[in-house]
């Protein structure tokens, strides 16, 4: 079991790691950056084509086996590009997801963030059709899970423990939120959103043998139907952008402020006002290698009036990419209000950057809207990482991660680009 003195340790060593770069930084000058295309190209003897515009595209298949999804077969498709000159515009980015499984469930997903010429305008958004699945633990931190778990893959457990949860539901989401340049680092916009989820089964839901879930419960409490609801929105926000690459910075910030207000007018079922907070700090330790970086993220969201459905309450994984927690399957913890801290040392391992690591730790903390507030009790977890350059042009990852927290939670995570 992962104790909050076991956190304190791996931030100890994450620091005692960091004051020997200097050591590190005089190696060897390196050689020219490598990636999985120009060892390909070397293999099959073909001539490196010019780079030309910096941009790219990678794909990641996804395969996996759940017991309540049953097997999984899919991809993750990312790509890279400059709407203008690289010089005075950002990095535009999407990702599509898709995958199936035997037992039926179902995921069609875009996520973009995209910059127009000269970083005018900014465009984020999150386009979702699915049936999924969610292994749920209630409220809160701690008080669920107690007993052992075992091991999950991309956030989803192999054998689900006796204490959790499952929920099937159909899920509709859209979210757009649009971004004006008012200065090179500072953008003001706003945005709507629309969750419906639909079709909600829990699965250990008896109401005949009085078995209930922290699903119906809590809905029964706010007065909705367990069986669909919406959460419907807008937004107003706030960014401020310093980030020095849009996959891979190696230094910079990046603060993003939004403010949401469901309301019943717009067909949400529940009235609710949300503070969302997102917060990334990058620093680069060496001048000769600044791929030896150490980053910090943030993620919060507080309740500060109403009340928002179950489905839709912030948790472990609940980011734009599902990243945040690793350690702990999706919705392991969630609540009214949540925030997530995590640090992470970057580093090259091989002299043309092929191959490159991670180590990180992470702290996570929800409130259960009773008896539990946040802060109340943090739940920790740490790991490290291995990290293939797929594409230098775009700076695209291929990311292997394992990492363990508290109650024998431990799992195996993928990605394309760098987790945060």
């Amino acid at each position: 079991m992962l104790t909050l003195q076991m956190f304190r340790f791996f931030h100890f060593l994450l620091i005692c790691t960091i004051l020997s770069l200097p050591s590190l930084s005089q190696e060897i000058q390196n050689k020219d950056t490598a990636d999985i295309n120009d060892v390909i190209g070397r293999i099959l003897k073909k001539t490196p084509k010019p780079e030309g515009k910096k941009s790219g595209m990678a794909l990641l298949p996804a395969i996996g086996y759940n017991p309540s999804m049953g097997f999984i077969l899919g991809a993750n498709v990312t790509a890279s590009m400059y709407a203008g000159d690289p010089e005075t515009t950002r990095l535009s980015t999407g990702t599509a997801t898709v995958f199936f499984t035997t037992k039926g469930i179902i995921n069609l997903q875009f996520r973009h963030n995209l910059f127009t010429s000269g970083d005018d305008w900014i465009f984020q958004g999150n386009f979702q059709a699915s049936k999924m699945i969610v292994i749920d633990y209630g409220l809160g931190t701690s008080a669920q899970g107690r007993s052992k778990e075992g091991i999950s893959v991309m956030g989803y457990p192999l054998d689900n423990p006796g204490t959790s949860y499952p929920i099937k539901f159909g899920l509709f989401r859209l979210n757009e939120k649009v971004y004006r340049q008012v200065n090179k680092s500072l953008f003001i916009g706003g945005g709507i959103n629309i969750d419906y989820h639909r079709n909600i089964l829990d699965e250990k839901l008896q109401l005949d043998s009085g078995i209930y879930t922290p699903h119906y419960l809590y809905s029964r409490q706010k007065g909705i139907n367990p069986d669909h609801y919406f959460a419907n929105g807008l937004m107003f926000n706030i960014q401020y952008n310093t980030k020095e690459h849009g996959n891979r910075s190696y230094g910079g910030m990046y603060a993003d402020l939004v403010l949401r207000s469901n309301q019943k007018f717009l067909g949400s079922t529940l009235n609710a006002l949300q503070l969302i907070t997102e917060f990334r700090k990058y620093w680069s330790l060496s001048a000769r290698n600044p791929e030896h970086v150490l980053a910090f993220w943030h993620l919060g969201t507080f309740a500060l009036s109403g009340d928002v459905p179950y489905l839709d309450l912030p948790g472990t994984g609940t980011d734009l990419y599902n990243r945040s927690g690793r350690g702990y399957t999706i919705g392991r913890f969630k609540g009214p209000s949540y925030a997530y801290f995590e640090t992470e040392y970057r580093f090259p391992i091989s002299r043309n950057k092929l191959f490159s690591g991670v180590v990180f730790v992470n702290l996570q903390t929800a409130s259960d809207g009773g008896k539990i507030d946040l802060f109340d009790r943090m739940e920790p977890a740490a790991g490290g990482g291995l990290r293939v350059l797929f594409n230098k042009k775009s700076r695209t990852n291929i990311c292997i991660d394992y990492a363990f927290g508290r109650y024998g939670s431990n799992g195996l995570f993928f990605g394309l680009n760098e987790v945060f």
